[in-house]
């Protein structure tokens, strides 16, 4: 099981944000970026690909700004603008050109975001559960960002997330919730999304010209279970990004990574794999 020790990787001065960040495998540069669960941090939510992403590329996994063990600085407005110049500033500090960008939910609004803005910056896009445009808010994503600290509640949050229940165990409800509420978590999460919170779908959404505009080789991954982030999100990325593949997964909620694990490797793997 996680542990404080495994979750965190290596301190890096990025944008002038001390940043919590794994970095591990060598070879061309892929940054995974995490969803925005209550006490998530990129070791939580990248821990089943990692080992297996790494052998073949240079794998980071940053905690981003007000999530994790990344510095919380005093007086930041949490939005898209400071996650986005947050995520240059860790591609900055690693004196990174150009990376693939893997975004989970949240990280994925955040990628689409990021390679409208910085186009050159990335060279591919994996878009898993993904936020980024416009939908009504479902009660998932409502009790997502709404959590207040207690087992009871941690353990209604991840039922949402997996279609298999059995992967909710009480152990693990009781782990993610001691990591909800290690000094400065809570306190950060929830200034973030507060009710009524449609703006905050609609504010992480880019415009459909924009992710027109996207000419990157995307990848697009969602279950077809998810009740956190609807699959029509994926569907309409998929009719607005010219050049991208979806791939939906039955039997499988909001945790493509883990409920799909293998399958998500393998096709990850293969689509950044593939020249140019």
């Amino acid at each position: 099981m996680m542990n404080v020790n495994e979750e965190l990787g290596r301190m890096v001065l990025a944008g002038g944000i001390e940043t919590n960040l794994h970095d591990v495998g060598t070879g061309e540069p892929v940054v995974l970026v995490h969803g925005s669960g209550p006490g998530v941090t990129a070791w939580a939510n990248w821990r089943t690909v990692m080992p297996e992403l790494s052998k073949h590329r240079r794998v980071i996994a940053p905690d981003m700004v007000g999530f994790g063990f990344t510095q919380r600085p005093q007086g930041i407005h949490y939005g898209i603008d400071s996650w986005v110049a947050h995520l240059i500033g860790i591609l900055d500090a690693l004196e990174l050109d150009r990376v693939d960008l893997v975004g989970n939910s949240f990280g994925g609004a955040l990628s689409l975001a990021f390679a409208i803005r910085f186009p050159h910056r990335v060279r591919r896009l994996v878009l898993m559960g993904s936020v980024g445009v416009r939908f009504e808010l479902t009660d998932g994503l409502d009790a997502v960002w709404g959590y207040e600290p207690s087992v009871p509640n941690m353990r209604k949050v991840m039922d949402y997330f997996a279609y298999d229940r059995s992967l909710i165990s009480d152990e693990l409800a009781e782990l993610r919730y001691k990591a909800s509420i290690r000094p400065g978590f809570q306190e950060a999460f929830s200034s973030m999304f507060p009710a009524p919170r449609q703006r905050w779908v609609d504010a992480l959404a880019s415009s459909d010209q924009d992710i027109q505009a996207i000419q990157h080789e995307t990848l697009i991954l969602h279950g077809r279970d998810d009740h956190v982030i609807p699959l029509e999100t994926s569907l309409r990325l998929n009719q607005l990004i010219e050049t991208s593949q979806l791939h939906v997964f039955g039997k499988c909620g909001h945790w493509v990574q883990i409920e799909q694990n293998k399958s998500f490797i393998r096709l990850v793997n293969d689509f950044l794999a593939t020249k140019e």
